[in-house]
């Protein structure tokens, strides 16, 4: 069961409630029992990892330091070897005459 956080806009009391999915919020102030209650909701830090996502979608600079590491050997793995005129050449065939 989830956690959430409330806050009385009245009295100014923060408390945090175990409840349900299926639970209805609270909207009565346990403290000043007045209707003013409801739910803080607080950002919650996303971070993605692993095969299949971009390196700028981590927060670390570590990231960013791997995606142009991988930038490099992306670009030395894209040249075209370069093939000597002999191997170009072909083989000299041997005729044979009768």
């Amino acid at each position: 069961m989830p956690v959430y956080t409330y806050r009385c806009d009245k009295c100014g009391i923060q408390f945090d409630k175990r409840q349900s999915f299926s639970d209805n919020p609270l909207t009565v102030c346990p403290e000043c029992e007045q209707e003013t209650l409801h739910k803080v909701y607080q950002p919650v830090g996303i971070v993605f990892k692993g095969k299949g996502f971009y390196a700028t979608d981590h927060r670390s600079s570590s990231g960013a330091k791997k995606a142009s590491e991988k930038k490099t050997e992306t670009k030395s793995e894209s040249k075209p070897s370069t093939v000597s005129k002999e191997a170009k050449s072909p083989a000299p065939s041997t005729v044979q005459t009768k």
